[in-house]
């Protein structure tokens, strides 16, 4: 049976979570997906559990192994080797509810052969069921990922699920040496100058955030990666639906520029002259990080 949708993984060392995303997965009320599971590099016995989990064969598993070089590598790893005509990413930390596959292929039939679309969108909740952040307006027919939370100013992370022969279009995340993070928003970014997102106010993921995540270490994260977080704040001012939002891109920008000291991104945005206005603040903002992250990093 030819699969519709790939759910892909990128995981390091994650073996102590990996099998409630398993049994959610497994659980799953529609099997018409594939699991693929990007191992960045991990050291723990992840390789020695998928492969018990590909024999029960109770859903199709792929295992991609990789070096360690960060989440967003692990991106560009799945999308060079995805299939289907659909994808999203769930990550090791997360689950999926119980009926979110089918509930997900439902909703693509109404799109999937419409040109105005490249992705549906549902929500988050927590452990115990309670929705993350805000649902979509129900007059809401169709979106932009910008306007999810600059726009309608909704809270809350949410689950997108892309056309995959869109996000190949999408040029992958760079590699930066001695780096391990680019923001992901960087190629929703990209991929909503072609078409819309249809929102749907159904719950598809159960999130935990883990005190070694991304998400709880922003800061230190930030001072860490300069290169990827100032090469995610270009799409940001290229693509910011507002002058304000624009400009605080464009301060991020120049702190980062002073954490990695190369300054040459600071001319690769359509808004050279803005971000030249947003030096004195930029500058002050590399001070507070310095500040806040200085025990840790």
């Amino acid at each position: 049976m030819m699969r519709k949708l790939t759910v892909f993984t990128p995981t390091f060392n994650r073996i102590h979570l990996l099998p409630r995303l398993y049994q959610s997965l497994q659980e799953q009320t529609d099997k018409n997906f594939i699991w693929m599971i990007i191992d960045d590099g991990s050291t723990d016995a992840t390789e020695d559990l998928v492969k018990i989990w590909q024999q029960v064969n109770a859903i199709e598993i792929v295992y991609l192994y990789k070096k360690n070089e960060g989440m967003h590598s692990a991106h560009n790893v799945a999308y060079e080797n995805i299939t289907t005509p659909w994808n999203t990413c769930i990550d090791s930390d997360d689950m999926m509810s119980g009926n979110a596959i089918e509930s997900i292929l439902n909703h693509l039939e109404d799109i999937e052969n419409d040109d105005d679309f490249y992705a549906v969108v549902g929500l988050d909740a927590d452990q115990k069921g309670n929705l993350i952040g805000t649902p979509f307006p129900q007059y809401l027919k169709k979106i932009r990922f910008n306007e999810i939370y600059l726009k309608y100013r909704l809270t809350g992370d949410k689950k997108i699920v892309y056309k995959t022969e869109i996000m190949k279009k999408v040029p992958p995340y760079p590699i930066y040496e001695g780096e391990r993070l680019v923001p992901l928003d960087y190629k929703s970014l990209l991929a909503d100058q072609f078409a819309y997102i249809k929102p749907v106010n159904e719950i598809w993921c159960i999130v935990e955030y883990q005190e070694d995540g991304s998400t709880r270490n922003m800061l230190k994260q930030y001072r860490r990666n300069p290169r990827g977080f100032a090469f995610s704040r270009i799409s940001r001012i290229d693509y910011g639906l507002t002058f304000k939002e624009r400009f605080k891109n464009a301060v991020h920008l120049v702190s980062s520029n002073l954490f990695s000291r190369d300054f040459s991104s600071l001319f690769k945005t359509k808004y050279t002259f803005l971000v030249l206005v947003a030096i004195p603040a930029g500058i002050f903002l590399n001070f507070y990080i310095r500040l806040k992250t200085k025990r840790n990093c």
